[in-house]
């Protein structure tokens, strides 16, 4: 078994307002879906990514009104990488600080990037990559030579850093491709969200809330998802059934390390409720919701 890299990273957020201006306008991605939290139905689920949704280049969040600030630590992806295209970290340096932001100039395991925090504290990096294909979706400001292309990794803060890189490497197809700084990179083969960072002396303990990492998810397709169940329980881990999220389905599992993985499908992808032009431009709700459309609109802020 091996995954194509990652589909989607989930975060939590604070203000759903703040939360769609800094992606959509600073960050420049596109709003490809707004639904809510199946769970917890009066908070927003919001996923960003290039002009289709592709796996691969979505980041997702969950803006909980009023939650508190987490601590980003064990347990927990500390950092999210984004993809960028070659000679244009100069424009995304110019574009964070016009935007108030901070963004240092760091080499990591070799590669220039760019480490900041979004408007709610969550770490993010800005690295370029020549192998992802540019993205089509360029707002105002911001073209093909500069739009982020996608995911380009994680940093896992594990509180068992080595069982969590064996079982990268074992089940899932990575490769270590270089070691610095307390930090291991190992690599897939897929074009994009290729990269996990794991490091291997991370101090803090992580307590969920907004600025951290939820879950990350990797991608498989429809005819090889159930074949995931067996891997995952010959590490003796316990994981989901595989649960209906509408655009893709999923199974669970926290992994040695403390840091809860998602193995997700491509399929059937975002244009299943809308058309490529309406997408992310009204509220959509699983069927089973539906009929609740009104309590959960007067529950919601407005946007």
């Amino acid at each position: 078994m091996k995954t194509e890299g990652l589909h989607h990273v989930t975060a939590f957020a604070r203000d759903p307002q703040e939360n769609l201006r800094f992606y959509t306008e600073v960050l420049g991605l596109r709003l490809v879906k707004k639904t809510v939290n199946f769970d917890d139905p009066g908070t927003y689920h919001f996923y960003f990514g290039n002009q289709n949704g592709d796996p691969g280049t979505i980041i997702t969040f969950f803006p909980f009104q009023g939650s508190g600030q987490g601590t980003v630590g064990k347990g927990q992806a500390g950092r999210i990488y984004f993809s960028v295209p070659k000679d244009s970290l100069a424009f995304w340096k110019e574009r964070l600080q016009n935007n108030g932001l901070n963004a240092e100039e760091k080499m990591l395991c070799g590669e220039q990037a760019l480490i900041f925090d979004d408007t709610e504290d969550l770490p993010l990096a800005i690295m370029e990559d020549g192998d992802s294909e540019k993205s089509e979706w360029t707002p105002d400001g911001i073209s093909e030579h500069e739009a982020i292309t996608g995911m380009k990794g994680v940093l896992l803060y594990s509180y068992d850093p080595q069982a969590t890189i064996q079982l990268l490497v074992e089940s899932f197809g990575y490769s270590k491709v270089a070691e610095e700084d307390q930090i291991v990179r190992l690599k897939s083969a897929a074009a994009v969200g290729n990269v996990i960072d794991v490091h291997l002396q991370p101090e803090k303990r992580g307590v969920g809330g907004y600025g951290t990492v939820h879950h990350i998810a990797f991608r498989t397709t429809s005819e090889e998802q159930a074949n995931w169940q067996p891997v995952i329980a010959e590490k003796h881990l316990p994981s989901s059934e595989i649960l209906d999220r509408e655009y893709f389905t999923s199974i669970y599992f926290r992994e040695k390390g403390g840091i809860l993985f998602e193995i997700a499908t491509d399929e059937p992808g975002f244009m299943t409720d809308e058309t490529f032009d309406e997408l992310g431009t009204s509220l959509k709700l699983p069927e089973w919701l539906e009929q609740h459309r009104k309590q959960i609109t007067d529950l919601l802020p407005e946007l």
